[in-house]
């Protein structure tokens, strides 16, 4: 096996790329051992591995030192059986749990078989969960496994925790180590290392460059540190050190450490500290108190007669749900707040606790606790930052509830559109240019003192995400004190991985105010201003990468997390994220606005879901989101370079989802020819916007199949569910929860789909293929143009600037409650046809929105144009929102619109 021949230079399959090379491994080891090949292809493969297993505790120095001391005895049987081992060991991760896996002398017993199976199967076996600590120091390799010997001596059978030591000896090989390895959970820095890895090896070296360190030659614990927890801030860091510790612990930089300690004068207190650091981000107050709260014997003497569960195994007709659901669901119900549990509307102990562990988790100042979905996150930020009359620049494509938002706060919506992409019936995100010209539009009209917030998705349903950071700089330059609404619904994992994490809103916050703190941003500021001059034109301010002032900025970010769509959360777990300098102005604001929304009887299971995935998040979520990127990649090849898959079906690349001027590195595809992850990353970095690679665009229309109905195929004939659909295509997503099982069912399914298209196309005659070449031209070609968001009538507009096109929706909403105001126009009829050319105007008294493509294609106030009914003519969906197919479209007549005005 060769690491360059299975691009293990990419830095993004390296996870699995490792497994594979142990599978590589032991084939070659086993030939060997057969006669069938030669001892020096699986001796080069084993030392082409060497470097990338130095930054894992497993198999480790002593396992690999006895693979190579076979080799060299010229011992294939044994060799073989060796390999073989490691590699089942790292398959089914038996080595964190059984001691057996580590002896070099024997095979693991017939009693220690791996624990595959969840522990609700069978009697499950006392569990410690198992982490690797990084130790980088300047003592020599010699030293390093007497170094783990006197670790290992400190464990205790009371230790919540087991860890084993990873040494590295250089500032490159740690942060290789904590790049590649997802199992480190801390890091120990000892001061005196080099910079240079002793390796020599383009793996390491295709790690590296895209981690973004610039090689300063300075090696000191505090940078590497520094470096560490900007890739993976959830890292607890120890600094030890033999100089003036005092001095050191007052050092601004030394912020980043948990701990520092003097030399190693306390090696004991170092363990318990690793140990106490993890049970800080393993701690779940929530749910470690519901779990106490269930082994209670509890009366209940409230409104839930389910607690307990007695009702239900009591009964004789319902008491299957109570079998199917096991009785901890039932005792940990309750709709008290008291005896150990807390309110989710004004929590004051456990609840508050779990959402404080969260903020610290996403980086932000405040988290709530959502149990109604982000749905509801979305209408509560809403709510408590726009007022009526206040003007709110919304992405008109964004999810209904931000549009029912500002029916419910009464704000001015000013709707921007997203680039289309007509092809594929749906749109990308919000340019740049057209927020930045909407900010400007409001400055002309004498209004920007009226505009408080704008409301982006980031990622959207497709995977298109915003440079977060551009985006708010820009603003902020002609706006310092607007506040951000990113709906990253489909998102919240992308904290965890380093290289999605600045296109978040937390991510991009914390970059925006370390730079906000740095002396040279006011530099670069005036710099910039006297570039462009005192009063500087629209057409500059357009063309300019704008840089705002950072004496003036007031940096306020809220970011919506449907954790349950990313993480491992129940239904309807999402989270409000707050980083805001200025929350305390409204704060009050924002218990009024949980007052509104919360249910006063939230799903406990609930909320200690949410608790819960944040703890998984802390301590896993950096492997869980490289190997949901990992299963995305695979989907992209397997799909794309299939002989017969890809004449039916694609995965959309970046450069057909991201038109050419938004890819401002010219990065095309991840599988385009030629592509590097250098290229990759440079549009992680740079791009307006970048497609996340967990969310695949499949195109079936090419296949003779629409959005809707293949969905049903899958679900129907072949037990796979995807949820987003569009004219010709569905999306896959990958997550956390996927596995490489998953693409091979989904490639068989493909696969087996595209035979019976062969075999009807082969077998149908001139009438199956015309009938399905006209089917693909209908779903591919023949496709509506997508209706970009027409105006608000003038009876909307009392409240709206001049020129500028923000409107009164929340009238437009409830004038459609009086029936007299309204009437209903069938969408085929001639009188739409006739309205449209001669008038009256048609007014939406409603929101209509098809699924798909999901968003709305009218508002309450909207004058509806010519594109917008031919674009509903058009739709084959079934499900639209809004609209009534017998009745028709329901507007609001003018002319009872003026008669009341007038009056």
């Amino acid at each position: 096996m060769n690491y360059e021949a299975k691009k293990i230079d990419q830095f993004l399959l390296l996870h699995s790329a490792r497994a594979d090379g142990w599978r590589d491994l032991t084939v070659l080891a086993e030939e060997w051992a057969s006669g069938s090949g030669k001892r020096l292809p699986f001796e080069a493969a084993l030392e082409a591995m060497a470097p990338i297993e130095e930054f894992h505790a497993y198999p480790g120095p002593r396992l690999l030192g006895a693979l190579r001391e076979r080799i060299a005895s010229d011992d294939a049987g044994d060799a073989a059986r060796l390999a073989r081992r490691i590699s089942n060991a790292l398959l089914t991760h038996s080595y964190r749990g059984q001691p057996g896996e580590w002896d070099i002398a024997e095979d693991a017993s017939a009693a220690e078989i791996a624990d595959v199976l969840p522990s609700a199967f069978g009697k499950a076996r006392i569990h410690r969960p198992y982490l690797e600590v990084l130790f980088v120091n300047s003592q020599p390799a010699s030293r390093w496994p007497a170094l783990a010997a006197e670790l290992r001596r400190m464990r205790r059978p009371e230790d919540a925790f087991l860890y084993e030591p990873v040494f590295v000896g250089s500032f490159e090989d740690a942060l290789c180590a904590a790049a590649v390895n997802p199992a480190i959970a801390a890091v120990v820095l000892a001061e005196g290392f080099p910079y240079r890895s002793r390796h020599d090896a383009p793996a390491l070296r295709s790690i590296l460059d895209p981690l973004g360190e610039k090689d300063s030659r300075d090696a000191s614990a505090l940078r590497l540190a520094c470096s560490l927890k900007r890739i993976r801030p959830e890292l607890d860091v120890y600094l030890l050190s033999e100089r003036n510790v005092e001095s050191l612990a007052g050092n601004p930089e030394a912020e980043s450490a948990r701990r520092i300690f003097y030399a190693v004068e306390e090696p004991l207190e170092l363990h318990l500290s690793i140990l106490e650091g993890v049970a800080a981000r393993y701690e779940t107050p929530f749910f470690d108190n519901l779990k106490k709260y269930a082994r209670r014997p509890i009366g209940t003497f409230h409104a839930l007669p389910i607690a307990r569960g007695k009702s239900v195994f009591r009964s004789d007709w319902i008491r299957d749900m109570g079998e199917f659901y096991g009785l901890n669901l039932f005792l940990a119900e309750s709709s008290a707040t008291t005896g150990g549990l807390d309110s989710l509307l004004e929590p004051t102990g456990n609840i508050k606790r779990a959402q404080e562990l969260a903020a610290r988790a996403f980086g932000a100042d405040h988290v709530f606790f959502v149990t109604n979905g982000t749905s509801t996150s979305n209408k509560m930020a809403v709510q408590a930052l726009l007022a009526p009359g206040d003007i709110a620049i919304v992405d008109r494509n964004c999810h209904k509830s931000h549009h029912y938002g500002m029916v419910l706060s009464g704000a001015l919506p000013f709707y921007v559109e997203a680039f289309p992409m007509t092809e594929y019936s749906m749109y990308g995100a919000v340019p740049l240019q057209t927020i930045k010209r909407a900010l400007l539009a409001l400055r002309a009209e004498g209004r920007l003192d009226r505009l408080r917030l704008l409301d982006l998705t980031n990622c959207t349903f497709d995977g298109h995400m915003y440079n977060v950071r551009r985006v708010m700089e820009e603003c902020l330059a002609i706006k310092p004190d607007l506040v951000f609404l990113w709906d990253e619904a489909w998102s919240g994992f992308a904290r965890f991985s380093p290289f999605l994490r600045p296109r978040t809103a937390m991510g991009a916050a914390a970059d925006i105010e370390a730079w906000l703190r740095n002396p040279a941003s006011s530099d670069a500021y005036d710099a910039q201003q006297r570039e462009v001059g005192e009063a500087p034109s629209d057409e500059v301010l357009l063309s300019t990468r704008l840089i705002p002032d950072p004496r003036r900025v007031r940096l306020r970010v809220y970011q919506t997390n449907s954790t349950h769509k990313s993480m491992s959360a129940i239904r309807q777990g999402s989270m409000l994220l707050v980083k805001d300098v200025d929350f305390h102005t409204v704060e009050a604001q924002f218990h009024e606005a949980v007052f509104t929304h919360a249910s006063t009887s939230p799903n406990q299971q609930l909320i200690a879901s949410l608790d819960v995935a944040r703890r998984q998040m802390e301590l896993e979520g950096y492997g869980l989101v490289m190997n949901a990127i990992e299963i995305a990649l695979k989907i992209r090849r397997a799909v794309n370079g299939h002989p017969l898959i890809s004449k039916y079906f694609r995965v959309l690349g970046a450069d057909e989802m991201i038109p050419a001027a938004y890819r401002q590195s010219g990065f095309k595809d991840y599988l385009a020819p030629g592509a590097s992850w250098a290229d990759v990353v440079k549009a992680m970095r740079e791009d307006e916007f970048y497609l996340d690679p967990t969310r695949m665009t499949l195109v079936c229309g090419t296949a003779g199949f629409d959005g809707t109905q293949f969905k049903g195929i899958l679900a129907g004939d072949y037990n796979i569910q995807v949820n987003k659909t569009s004219r010709n295509s569905v999306l896959l997503q990958s997550n956390i929860n996927n596995t490489r099982s998953d693409v091979a069912q989904l490639v068989r399914v493909l696969v087996e789909i595209c035979r019976g298209i062969e075999n009807r196309l082969a077998t149908g005659g001139d009438a199956e293929r015309e009938g399905f070449e006209a089917r693909v031209k209908s779903l591919m070609t023949d496709v509506p143009d997508l209706p970009n968001f027409s105006r608000f009538d003038e009876a909307f507009r009392g409240n709206a600037g001049r020129t500028t096109p923000e409107g009164d929706i929340r009238a437009g909403f409830f004038g459609a409650y009086d029936p007299a105001l309204c009437e209903y126009v069938p969408l085929f009829a001639a009188e739409c046809d006739r309205r449209l050319q001669e008038g009256p105007e048609m007014i939406s008294a409603n929101f209509v929105i098809p699924y798909p493509p999901g968003f709305p294609i009218m508002v309450p106030g909207q004058v509806l144009t010519q594109e917008t009914i031919d674009f509903m003519r058009k739709l084959d969906v079934k499900e639209i929102h809004g609209y009534e197919r017998v009745r028709g479209l329901k507007l609001l007549r003018a002319d009872a619109l003026s008669a009341r005005a007038r009056r």
